[in-house]
Formats: C-alpha cells, structure tokens, sequence
C-alpha cells in the first residue's frame, strides 16, 4: 500500500515506515504529525485518485529529528572584472517516519 501526499508544495510517494525529508514543519520531535492532502491511494490493484485530494485519505508520521541539508554553493564570477561573489545556502527540513496509511471514502476513480 502507498499513497502520494502533497505537502511544502511537493509530492511524495509513501508507503507504512519509510523515512523522508520534507520541508519544515511547525511540530516537535516525536510528535505525530497528519498530512490530510492525499492526492492517491493505492492498495494493490485497487487505486484512489482524488480530485484533488482523496475524501478522508490520511497519512500519520511522526517527526524523528529536524535538519539542514548539505550546502549549496553558488558562485558569480566575471572574468578579467576582478568580481568574484562566493555565497551559500543550507535548506531546513524535518524528517518523517511514515506510520499509516488510511482511508474512509469510497473511490472516487479506480483503475483497473
């Protein structure tokens, strides 16, 4: 069973105990955190779509530890302008452990 969800303005593909790294969320560690846009469910050949999100679909998570990624280094440079700007950027994120997975509504599209 895994479903996609949208949250921080992107789309992940879950299924029960993987582990992801979205954007920060205003929750502590070891909290259980709902993320209610629910875009699909799938459980095997069974498959809800929602439009756009599935009605009652629900993924809970908890919160496992909160981070900053690796380092973007961005580089402006001019050649023979003696202009060289060195700048960087580390993103925040919170990363989730995936708990379950459900739903309460009848399909709205099924695939076969």
């Amino acid at each position: 069973m895994y479903a996609v969800v949208m949250t921080g303005g992107k789309q992940y593909r879950v299924s029960e105990g993987d582990k992801l790294q979205v954007e920060t969320l205003p929750a502590g560690e070891g909290e259980a955190v709902t993320l209610d846009k629910v875009l699909l469910i799938a459980n095997g050949d069974q498959i809800t779509i929602g439009a756009p999100y599935v009605e009652g679909g629900k993924v809970i998570a908890t919160v496992t530890k909160h981070g900053r990624g690796e380092k973007i280094r961005i580089l402006k440079f001019r050649r023979r302008k003696h202009y060289q700007k060195v700048t960087g950027h580390r993103q925040n994120y919170t990363e989730l452990q995936i708990t379950s997975i459900t739903t309460t509504a009848a399909a709205n599209d099924t695939a076969p």
